[in-house]
């Protein structure tokens, strides 16, 4: 350095630097090292800089006065550097030679200052509004000025004048512009011109942020302040920025794995590449169909399987589409890995410093500060890779959603088959979500390796050899770990499979409660349920018992660690003494290894994971296409709107063809109606036409746009209306005119909101008739070219497609004029069409008109000789029940028609109890007649008087809205836990908790003991104490840890689950009817199942975790301040700023947590519903507009998972600023009382400190989770207290065993409602019934008939008045004492999964040859015989591999079974065929003869022989008599008689 600096100025003085207590740097170090340090970073990052900004295309941004400042500023500044240059030129030509530093070091400063000027203008025209890089340089610079700033003061004031003033006086120049450079740079400029920013009405401040904003994530601060006033809406995120949307992410994808497709094909064989970039369209239905076109190529694939085996990599699309941005996050982490190290190397420093007695003590604080410094680094480094990783991980997750819903939507059927819409779902919540897992640990698969060598290699320096004892425990402990995990695996299936059977039984139970109720079963199945659990909660205890092994030995390790390699390195020789920088510092490397070593296992798991989802993903891409060329649209030939050349068509390539030789030409504008059996493909023709089946051979095209209705109505989760329109604009003069034709106007009278009703998923809450009128109403509106009608009349009633086939599809229709292909079954409408087709196995076998094939006597005759006579009977049956249904419901409204597909009795039962609850709580419901006259005379005025009247209010009643908890989670529901678990056990455990705490402590304080023998030199007298005692305290720690997991985890809290699942259980099961009618079924089954879930398995964790973190957070701050006292002063105000970043956080974070669950299932309702419909879709040409929708639910759920990456983020730099400076305070306070303490207690406490950010941030991780679950707690104790029915059992009001010995029934008075606040059901009944009569019981919908039964069971309770059986008030008696000695046979059989024995007999009270008996006498005895199983015959889920009739006998069989006093018969309507019914009828006479009957009836040809018959309306008695007397009367009994035909 001599010739830069000449010999005056020496480079490096140790005594005026090191050794000295006011140290300074000599001149020469000053000017060169100092001065260029800054110049030489930014000319080496200048270039990648600037490409990086040549790259990036923002707009430029406007010269603002700050720009102006800096720019000005930076000018200047090279100006000052050249007035140095200038000055040493001058003196040169004075004759004061200077040394050549002073003409280099200034030229290089002004050089770099004119860089930094150009820099600042260039960035502006780029659009960068805050620079990273000038920053750091900034900084940088006005770091290394601040030695030269304090040794020029110190010089001057040595002595009496300032020698070089002009270089004095620059210098300060130069310091104060570079202050107030670094100081501008902290601010923003404004966003660029055009930019989105401007336009978008809640930007991310991201965009906007300024690089210190930036890296502290500062930006987000905003939001979590919204946060903690009050709970987070949906309108209060911002929107997501362009380069994560799904508009930008999804293409990207898309793009590399095209590009990876046109690969593989060119790969297979380069030979017969011609084949594949276009197959010839007459053969095959496939984009590139590949190697099946034709069987020589086949042979020429088997020739050369190397070429036949590569396939596609969707993961190299991956890497190349989001492997960039990936590395940047990657680099993150390898500098924050090398920084890891940094600080136990600063520790051995400063514990050797307290060593040295003369030492000063500047040294100290500058390493306490150093330590700081670079945690502080660690963390702003560490959460920007964090970061940089979630991001691409949910780009992945994004972009693989949109893959997968764009590939659904063109797959073929082949492919749909061997892919069921539950599994892609599971593609595309399940696999996307690995992926986005796996992205954020990948890193560590490099990492941990890295990071445990490194550990390693300091270790060896530190202890030599002997470390590889402590590494062998390490490995060792690795496999059992392993076979922990893979055992808890087990496990955890196994637990699924026991809550999949409990939730299914839940279902059922709630399903069927009504009957559970009516029979008294109740208490049965409660066994069933809680045996059930016992099971799930034996397999938790046993994972209990593995966590609690697991959790030992990750605690024990690093301990297990330390004591074996400090034990072997004292024992090994007789001269190694372990002091204290030695043991302190490999503790805190033993800790570092800790967290690879523990990542390692799980990183290895999640990408077998990932793997398996990969190959799951890239087969499913990989699907063959539909081919959208096998149909020709483009046709222009004149007459024929529809072609078909010698089609031959097959469902899937390897299947047999279903369609031959296919000949058809349709004329423009004529209606063709396609008549056959079923399953002669009429409806693959149709599939055919609008290219869903493979075309094997032939010809098929269509001229213009076409409209599809296919044989079940597709209906979208929308608004009524947005069905109809399907993305075509509104017009009000036409949209009413199509509904008009479709006949929808009633409809919308009786829908609460009219045509804004939000339709439910599958339109669940249309009759199966309006829904296919509304796939009519869309395809009429959509206004086409060439309607394909999938048999559309076949779904509603006889009239109603009447209407439709005249005034729409018919010759008079509004569809005349267009070509019109109509599957049908109707034979009324085939007069009228002009031409038919008659289909008969796949082929076309005539085709001509009516008349033609009526003269040519073929299939067809014979067809129409088969149906006429069905038609008929049927067409008769229709209309007469549309005359009984005209006055009791608007045709088709709610009611349950003959439409009604006959083998859903579930859906019937709820439609039922909707009709029931509508005609309960709307005031028109009392008076159906006038509404139905109101319909027919329905004219404009009225329909909107209707729709003023039918506002939705009157519908709200019916079902609550669930309660969602906002805000904090109260005191009383941690209390309530406690209660659970018992209070003496919870504070016991927290004893526990603590004990073990304090046992790791003793033992680390034991260690610094035994390193201070070191300095007194007794070590070999006690090593074997030191170890001894060290080793007890560890094992003890290690054993209360085991204990305290066993007794936390294993006992109390599966107790507590337990307790509260059981409570739960008999509160839904002991409350009313009227709840479960209010209660929706899926949000009791969320509490059994999520709930519940959450109090088994990740409350235990949570606190587990919560009071290990929580103790260790205390010990550390304990030890510290008992050591050094002052500390005690910090800890306030440091605890009062993590108490409120953590309030801060939690109150955020839950309520993002909450949108981001909320926001996420559309995205998989929206998609099965899109597969369902996907021919819908293609037919209408709405493929684009469907893949839009869909990218805009997996946005708007990014939306809300963003903030929350970014929220733990922000957390995590802040909590971690808090343990940096929990760090700085350890040791400067170690520094100032270096005197009083000793090397070894100075090394505990501030290795101790370094550990404390990690157990901070878990605490707050914790709290956060734990306030999300713990409000399970809350919401099942909620159903735990719901309002319970009477009791089951009243002791002192027990009727006799043998009650009721007659049967007489009394009803006084009696009236009823169905709940608070409706009106009366039944108003002042009063009748007798005496024993043995048979009571039938009749009269309009709505009229009280079931509402008379349910009192019987007291299923409602009595408004006034009161029922008495055999002189016994039912209303004093417990419920189950009543229900037991009554019988019903319901109207719907419901029956349970599980053997046909336990159907009949839950409480297993009769012998089988009973149950034989009562088989014989409800004729099931030969059906039951026949099986197998016999009497243990399993049914499925409600009784489903049993016929409807066959339901309906089981149900009868019970009642045989039971054979009280009193039978009860709600006679079953749709369900059941005339035969059953009959047997049902002769049954009931012979074996119930002595029996009380009532008998609620449809069929009035029933109860023509009864003693008596009631005749109910309006829920008051109008008649009751002999049926005889009652038709001589001529009232409503005769009137009914009359319409059903029994009477003149």
């Amino acid at each position: 350095m001599e010739w830069l600096c000449g010999p005056d100025l020496p480079f490096w003085v140790a005594n005026q630097t090191l050794h000295t207590d006011s140290p300074d740097l000599p001149k020469c170090f000053q000017l060169s090292v100092l001065s260029w340090l800054p110049c030489i970073y930014l000319w080496a990052v200048c270039p990648i800089y600037l490409f990086y900004l040549k790259r990036s295309n923002r707009d430029y941004i406007m010269m603002s006065i700050m720009n102006r400042i800096k720019t000005a500023l930076g000018l200047l500044l090279s100006i000052v550097c050249w007035t140095d240059l200038f000055y040493t030129f001058h003196e040169l030509r004075q004759e004061h030679s200077q040394p050549p530093i002073y003409l280099i070091t200034p030229l290089v400063l002004g050089m770099t200052m004119m860089l930094a000027t150009f820099l600042i203008q260039y960035e502006r025209l780029h659009g960068v509004q805050s620079s990273g890089v000038l920053f750091i340089f900034w900084f940088l610079s006005v770091l290394c000025a601040i030695v030269p700033f304090r040794s020029k003061i110190l010089q001057a004031s040595s002595q009496s004048e300032v020698t070089d003033k002009l270089r004095f006086t620059t210098f300060y120049f130069y310091f104060g512009l570079v202050v107030c450079e670094l100081i501008l740079c902290c601010f923003n400029e404004k966003p660029p011109l055009f930019s989105s920013v401007v336009t978008d009405p809640n930007p991310c401040p991201e965009t906007t942020a300024g690089f210190l904003s930036t890296i502290t994530f500062w930006w987000f601060t905003s939001m979590a302040i919204k946060g903690y006033k009050m709970p987070l809406e949906t309108k209060d995120l911002w929107s997501l920025k362009e380069r994560d949307s799904s508009k930008i992410t999804v293409p990207k994808l898309l793009k590399e794995w095209e590009k990876e497709l046109t690969k593989a094909k060119s790969e297979v064989n380069p030979s017969s590449q011609a084949v594949y970039s276009k197959p010839p369209p007459s053969t095959t239905n496939h984009i590139g169909g590949g190697g099946e076109s034709s069987p020589d190529e086949v042979e020429v694939l088997l020739s050369n399987p190397k070429a036949a085996s590569r396939q596609p990599s969707f993961l190299r699309a991956l890497i190349r589409a989001f492997g960039p941005y990936f590395l940047i996050g990657s680099a993150f982490k390898l500098l924050q890995d090398v920084i890891t190290f940094i600080n136990p190397q600063l520790l051995r420093m400063l514990i050797l410093f307290t060593k040295q007695k003369g030492a000063p003590d500047w040294w100290g604080y500058s390493l306490a500060f150093l330590m700081f410094f670079t945690a502080f680094l660690q963390t702003l480094i560490l959460h920007q890779h964090f970061q940089y990783c979630f991001v691409t991980g949910m780009n992945v997750r994004t972009a693989i959603i949109g893959a997968i819903y764009r590939k659904s939507l063109v797959i073929t059927n082949a492919a749909k088959r061997s892919s069921t819409v539950g599994e892609v779902v599971n593609l595309m919540s399940v696999d996307a979500q690995r992926f986005m897992d796996l992205t954020t640990f990948l890193n560590m698969l490099w990492s941990a390796p890295l990071q445990i060598m490194l550990a390693l290699y300091f270790l060896w320096q530190n202890l030599g050899p002997s470390v590889l004892a402590g590494v062998a425990v390490m490995i060792m402990l690795i496999p059992l770990n392993a076979v922990i995990a893979m055992k808890t695996r087990a496990y955890q299936v196994e637990q699924m499979q026991y809550k999949d059977s409990r939730i299914k039984l839940m279902n059922e139970i709630l399903n069927g409660i009504k009957v559970l109720k009516l029979y008294a079963w109740e208490n049965s199945f409660k066994e069933k349920v809680l045996a059930i659990r016992q099971k799930e909660l034996q397999v938790l205890r046993k994972t209990a018992y593995l966590g609690a092994l697991s959790t030992m030995a990750w605690t024990s390790a690093p301990f297990l660690v330390a004591l074996t390699s400090f034990a072997v390195y004292v024992t090994v020789d007789e001269k190694n003494t372990l002091d204290a920088e030695k043991a302190f510092v490999s503790l805190s490397l033993f800790n570092i290894l800790r967290f690879p070593l523990n990542m390692l296992p799980q990183v290895i798991s999640s990408i077998v994971q990932a793997s398996v989802s990969l190959k799951r993903i890239q087969n499913f891409l990989s699907h063959d296409e539909l081919d959208p060329n096998s149909v020709d649209r483009k046709n222009t030939a004149a007459e024929f709107s529809v072609t078909v050349v010698n089609g031959k068509f097959s469902w899937a390539k390897e299947d047999p063809p279903v369609l031959h030789n296919i000949n058809m030409m349709v004329p423009n504008g004529s209606l063709l109606a396609v008549v056959g059996h079923v399953g002669c493909g009429k409806s693959s023709l149709l599939s055919a036409l609008l290219g869903e089946v493979e075309k094997l051979e032939g010809e098929v095209s269509i001229r213009g746009s076409v409209a599809y209705v296919p044989q079940q109505a597709w209906i979208q989760n929308a608004t009524l209306r947005d069905n109809i329109l399907f993305g075509k604009p509104y017009n009000e003069q036409k949209y009413q005119c199509v509904l008009e034709a479709c006949a929808l106007t009633p409809d919308l009278e009786v829908l609460p909101g009219g045509d804004m009703t939000e339709i439910g998923e599958k339109g669940i809450n249309l009759s199966g008739g309006q829904r296919q009128r509304v796939s009519l109403a869309r395809a009429l509106y959509s206004d086409t070219d060439v309607y394909l009608l999938d048999d559309p009349l076949s779904a509603v009633d006889a009239h109603v497609a009447k209407h439709i086939f005249d005034n729409l599809v018919g010759p008079e229709g509004v569809l005349k004029g267009k070509t019109r292909i109509l599957v049908t079954h109707g034979i009324s409408f085939l007069p009228q069409v002009d031409n038919i087709i008659v289909m008969v196995d796949g082929r076309v076998s005539e085709m001509g008109s009516y008349q033609e094939l009526l003269k040519q006597n073929g299939a067809f005759a014979e067809f129409l000789r088969n149906y006429a006579v069905e038609d008929i009977v049927e067409e008769e049956e229709a209309t007469e029940e549309l005359i009984q249904d005209e006055e009791l419901f608007p045709d088709d409204a709610l009611s349950n028609h003959t439409d009604m597909v006959e083998n859903e009795p579930v859906i019937n039962e709820t439609k039922r109890d909707f009709i029931r609850q509508i005609s309960i709580i709307s005031a028109d419901g009392e008076n159906p007649r006038s509404r139905s006259v109101r319909r027919h005379g329905c004219s404009q005025r009225k329909h909107s008087e209707q729709q003023e009247k039918k506002k939705p209010q009157d519908m709200q009643k019916l079902i609550q809205t669930e309660t969602m908890e906002t805000g904090r989670v109260k005191a009383k529901v941690y209390l309530e836990y406690a209660k659970a678990v018992g209070i003496l056990l919870s504070v016991l455990i927290c004893f526990l908790y603590g004990c073990q705490s304090a046992a790791a402590i003793g033992a680390n304080i034991w260690l610094s003991q035994w390193t201070n023998d070191a300095l007194t030199n007794q070590t070999q007298e006690n090593v074997h104490m030191r170890v001894g005692v060290y080793a007890a305290l560890g094992i003890a720690q290690g054993v209360l840890l085991l204990v305290n997991c066993l007794l936390c985890r294993a006992y109390c809290m599966l107790r507590a689950a337990k307790l509260t699942h059981r409570n739960m259980l008999e509160g839904v099961l002991r409350a009313p009817q009227a709840f479960f009618e209010s209660t929706p079924t899926g949000r009791l089954l969320n509490r059994f199942s999520k709930d519940v879930d959450a109090i088994d398995s990740h409350i235990p964790d949570n606190i587990d975790i919560w009071m290990r973190t929580f103790w260790y957070t205390l010990n550390v701050l304990l030890i510290c301040s008992a050591l050094t006292p002052m500390f005690l002063i910090v800890i306030a105000p440091l605890m009062v700023f993590y108490w409120w970043v953590q309030r801060f956080y939690v109150a955020t974070s839950r309520q993002l947590k909450r949108l981001e669950s909320v926001s996420r299932s559309p995205i998989y309702s929206h998609f099965s519903e899109t597969v369902t419909g996907c021919s819908v879709i293609r037919a209408y040409g709405r493929h684009s507009s469907f893949v839009l929708m869909s990218d805009m639910k997996v946005d708007e759920n990014q939306k809300s998972y963003y903030p929350g990456i970014v929220s733990n983020r922000w957390l995590g730099v802040r909590i971690e600023f808090i343990g940096n400076c929990i760090v700085l305070f350890a040791a400067v306070f170690a520094v100032a009382g270096k005197d009083t303490l000793s090397p070894g207690l100075v090394g505990l406490s501030v290795s101790y400190a370094l550990q404390v950010t990690m157990s901070l941030n878990w605490m707050v991780r914790m709290t956060s989770d734990l306030e999300s679950n713990i409000v399970a707690v809350e919401r099942v104790k909620e159903y735990a207290e719901t309002k319970t029915e009477a009791p089951w059992e009243v002791e002192d009001k027990k009727p006799p065993p043998e009650w009721p010995m007659e049967g007489n029934v009394d009803f006084h008075d009696y009236s009823v409602r169905y709940r608070e606040g409706l009106d009366l059901v039944l108003k002042n009944l009063t009748l007798s019934v005496k024993g043995g009569e048979k009571i039938g019981i009749v009269g309009r919908t709505g009229a009280g008939k079931s509402s008379m039964t349910l009192c019987l069971f007291r299923l409602l309770e009595a408004a006034a008045g009161e029922i008495t059986i055999d002189k016994v008030k039912i209303s004093e008696i417990g419920l189950h004492d009543l229900r037991s000695k009554l019988t019903i046979i319901p109207q719907e059989p419901v029956l349970f999964s599980g053997t046909l024995k336990m159907n009949l007999d839950p409480f297993e009270k009769y012998s089988d040859e009973e149950m034989w008996r009562a088989l014989e006498h409800s004729h099931l005895h030969k059906f039951v015989s026949n099986q197998p199983a016999k009497l243990e015959l399993e049914c499925s889920e409600g009784g489903e591999n049993l016929s409807v009739g066959q339901r309906q006998l089981v149900c009868l069989a019970r009642a045989l079974l039971r054979k009280t006093r009193i039978l009860i018969l709600d006679e079953a309507t749709a369900a059941i065929d005339l035969e059953t019914d009959d047997l049902i009828q002769s049954t009931i006479r012979t074996q119930f003869e002595d029996c009380t009957v009532f008998t609620i009836a449809h069929r009035l040809n029933t109860i023509m022989d009864y003693t008596r018959v009631l005749v109910l309306d309006k829920g008051q008695v109008a008649e009751f008599d002999t049926p005889t007397n009652l038709l001589s009367r001529r009232g409503i009994f005769y009137g009914m008689a009359k319409d059903a035909g029994l009477t003149q």
